[in-house]
Parts: structure tokens; C-alpha cells; sequence
């Protein structure tokens, strides 16, 4: 066996290792979503929905006040990639305030390392959400809703997911391999990021409507395609990349909507929630495209000439990481 031979294998071996440690739906990044909606004289219809893959054997477990009754519990449902319990709850021993002033909140964060989002919508038109981490796990249901409450939760919920989804990020770091630094990096990242907010506007708003599992595939085959055209040498992608990066961006904002979706929207702040959903998107985007270029300055140096040498291995990565995902990905759509 040639050592080019060894290489590539080790390449090989290395690459499907980092995909088992990887999410098998590396994308398809939704935190828990506990919605309670007022359905008469102070009677709640709370739905939980949380992803069917653990991360730790602790449950999450919802917690609402203790002078609630359930009065109907139907078994849960799996929905996709998530699992959905529907519950009745009686909160008549709360008074005429009902579950203003009361605590929900959701048990075993902590060990799953997981998010949750807690939204309630009352009959008189109050609408509240809150994102809740193993640091807050509880949230005490105000008496009136605050735009700044919707503008840091969604921008939060923006910066979890874009660092969630494996396979987005992978994509960003093929775009800097690509380009390298300076205007050409900044214009291809415009491009990039006009093609997700645009789709992932117009998907969150219910213009368009697309399976899920299809463009979960087609976002894997994204990342394929650019690890090819790393392999090539000087052609048209590499001359006017944003081309590229703005076409393939409209498959990744379909993406993000799909775990918007998962957590909804607040139907009285629908604007400003999606306004900073994508806020969260973009500086978790620039953090992490910060982070490789920092990391690289001070790598590029002690590595010296080996640099030319190491420079196929990454590429090979994202093209093994991304072949394997087009092949699981593929399976589940034909499933579908």
C-alpha cells in the first residue's frame, strides 16, 4: 500500500468516525417546545414536544402549577424527528388570574444540554414566550408581554440553532476554503446569507410549502458539491463563488424555517420574532467564521510549509461527511 493509498484511507477512517460523533440529523436542530393555550374558563390545552433522540437517559419532563388538574391525556404521537404529548389541564383552584403570576417550566435540561421554549396564549389576546435553559428552567407567566422579552429570546434562539446545525456550519467553513479572506470572503457570506432570508422568510410566513426531508437532502448535497469544486482548480465557481453561495443558500433557509416551525411564532409578534431569529442566525454565522480565521492566524505559522501539504484534508472531511449524509438522507426521503 502506497502512503498516498494510506492517507486516503486514514482520511477515510477519520472522517466516518467524526460522523458517528456527529447528530445523525446534524441539521435538523429543534429545541423542546412547551405551548399552553387558554380553551375556555381557565382550562389549558398544553402541548410538549420534544426531539425523539436523547442526549442523556434523564427525561424532560414539563412542570406546570401543582393546583392544575389533567382531566384528559391522550397517549403521545411521533410527528417527524419529534415526539408530542397532548394534555388537558383544569386550573380552576387558580382563580380568576388563572396562570398569571404561576411558574411553568421544564425538568432535566441540564443533563440533556437542551433548550426549551415556553410560549402561552391566553384568551384575552396576551401571548408570551420565553426560552428556558438549565441556568433559568422556570418561567413566571407576566401580566403584560414585552417586545424586548420576543426580540432577546429569538435572537438566542438564532444563535442555538445556526451553532446546532453541524451541517450549515460545515458549509460556511467551505465557502472561507474556498474564497480565503477579504472582500471576496465578505461578498460570498452577503450572498450566502440574502439567499437563507429570503426562503427562510418566506417558508416561516407559510408562502411556501416543501417536504422536509428533500431539502434535508438537498442541503447535504450542498456541502458535496462544494468539496468537489475545492478539488478543481481555477473555473467559474471560484471566479464569482456568490453565485454558488447564494443559490445554495436558498436550500439552507428552508432549513432554518424548519426548526423555526418546530418552535413557532408569536402570533402578535410574528415580524419582529423572525426579524431576530435571523439576527441570531447572522452573529452566530460571523462568530464562527471569526473563530476559523483567528484560529488559522495562529496555526499558519508553526505550521509552516506543512500547511500546503495538510491543506486536502479538510476537504476530504467535507466531502466523506457530506457523502454520508447524502446517503442518509437520501434513504429517509425515499422513505418518506
Amino acid at each position: 500500500m502506497t502512503r498516498l493509498t494510506r492517507r486516503g484511507v486514514i482520511l477515510v477512517l477519520l472522517a466516518w468516525l467524526v460522523g458517528l460523533a456527529l447528530p445523525a440529523q446534524a441539521h435538523r436542530f429543534a429545541p423542546s417546545l412547551l405551548k399552553v393555550t387558554e380553551v375556555g374558563d381557565n382550562q389549558f390545552n398544553l402541548v410538549w414536544k420534544t426531539p425523539l433522540q436523547a442526549t442523556s437517559p434523564v427525561p424532560m419532563r414539563p412542570r406546570w402549577p401543582d393546583a392544575c388538574e389533567v382531566i384528559q391525556a391522550p397517549p403521545a404521537q411521533v410527528e417527524g424527528t419529534g415526539r408530542v404529548t397532548t394534555l388537558l389541564l383544569d386550573c380552576g383552584a387558580l382563580g380568576e388570574a388563572g396562570l398569571v403570576g404561576q411558574r411553568l417550566g421544564i425538568d432535566g435540561l441540564g443533563p440533556n444540554q437542551a433548550s426549551a421554549m415556553v410560549m402561552v396564549d391566553l384568551q384575552d389576546g396576551r401571548h408570551y414566550q420565553q426560552v428556558l435553559t438549565a441556568e433559568k428552567a422556570e418561567f413566571v407567566v407576566p401580566a403584560e408581554p414585552g417586545a424586548g422579552q420576543v426580540m432577546g429570546d429569538y435572537t438566542a434562539l438564532g444563535i442555538e440553532h445556526i451553532w446546532g446545525g453541524v451541517d450549515h456550519l460545515l458549509f460556511v467553513f467551505g465557502l472561507i476554503l474556498l474564497v480565503g479572506g477579504g472582500k471576496r470572503l465578505l461578498w460570498t457570506i452577503t450572498a450566502f446569507t440574502v439567499g437563507h432570508s429570503v426562503t427562510l422568510s418566506l417558508a416561516a410566513l407559510g408562502y411556501i410549502n416543501y417536504p422536509v426531508e428533500l431539502v434535508e437532502f438537498a442541503i447535504a448535497v450542498s456541502i458535496f458539491v462544494l468539496a468537489v469544486e475545492l478539488t478543481r482548480g481555477d473555473g467559474l465557481v471560484k471566479r464569482y463563488p456568490w453565485w454558488l453561495a447564494g443559490g445554495f443558500g436558498l436550500l439552507h433557509g428552508m432549513g432554518f424555517a424548519g426548526a423555526l416551525a418546530a418552535t413557532g411564532l408569536p402570533q402578535d409578534n410574528v415580524p419582529l420574532a423572525l426579524l431576530f431569529f435571523n439576527v441570531g442566525i447572522e452573529i452566530g454565522q460571523v462568530a464562527f467564521i471569526l473563530l476559523v480565521l483567528v484560529v488559522w492566524l495562529f496555526i499558519r505559522r508553526p505550521l509552516g510549509r506543512t500547511a500546503r501539504r495538510l491543506a486536502p484534508v479538510p476537504v476530504y472531511l467535507l466531502g466523506c461527511l457530506s457523502a454520508m449524509w447524502c446517503i442518509q438522507r437520501g434513504l429517509e426521503a425515499l422513505a418518506a
